[in-house]
């Protein structure tokens, strides 16, 4: 009859180390398994920012409104702030058009901003509108500021009109050698973002007129 030998009491001390040691790789490997999971979710999460705020850009320029009765182009850029007039996709509770919205643009400490009016319909609320959105992007008063939504961090923006088989800065004169009721053939958005937003560097963005036809050879 053979004696049954156990484990030695040193015998178990290092099988527990080693499986100390063991846990402990393992762990670190999951732990830098979920860091880099998270780390790749953020930045995700804020290109998904960058194409939301980009797609809302374009929405509005494929709305402007041009109202020719008030001679407005229906855009118009100051250096600082872009306004527009675009069509109201909202409707109001009788099933009745409701308008037009005004929106602005902006840059105002570090931060792009957009505003947005309620839907006008009338001259007058137009008028005042637009003269709202133009003070908002220069000093808002806290109702004014009722109406922006913040977007994304942004370090500096610029805006460039294609006219006249040219691009052009719209505060130059050869910007306005035609009529301020007459929207752009194109619009360049030029922005230049912090690290922050997941994508740091120059974006260059073009929209074109849609019944715009280059006929320059």
């Amino acid at each position: 009859m053979h004696k049954q030998r156990g484990f030695t009491l040193i015998e178990l001390l290092i099988a527990i180390t080693l499986m100390a040691v063991l846990a402990g790789l393992s762990w670190r490997g999951l732990d830098g398994l979920m860091r880099s999971r998270d780390i790749t979710q953020a930045q995700v999460e804020k290109v998904a920012v960058l194409q939301t705020v980009l797609a809302q850009w374009q929405a509005d320029l494929n709305a402007v409104q041009p109202l020719p009765s008030l001679n407005d182009a229906g855009v118009a850029w100051n250096g600082r702030t872009l306004r527009l007039t675009r069509r109201a996709t909202a409707w109001r509770a009788d099933g009745g058009d409701a308008g037009v919205w005004v929106v602005a643009w902006t840059q105002r400490n570090q931060q792009w901003l957009r505003w947005q009016s309620s839907p006008v319909q009338t001259r007058a609320a137009w008028q005042q509108a637009w003269a709202q959105a133009e003070r908002w992007g220069q000093n808002p008063s806290s109702d004014d500021a009722a109406f922006e939504t913040p977007l994304m961090a942004l370090d500096a923006w610029q805006i460039t009109y294609f006219r006249g088989n040219a691009w052009t800065n719209p505060l130059s004169s050869a910007g306005n050698t035609t009529s301020q009721d007459t929207l752009p053939d194109a619009i360049r958005l030029q922005i230049d973002l912090p690290a922050s937003t997941g994508v740091r560097g120059r974006i260059t963005l073009d929209w074109v007129r849609p019944n715009f036809s280059n006929t320059k050879t």
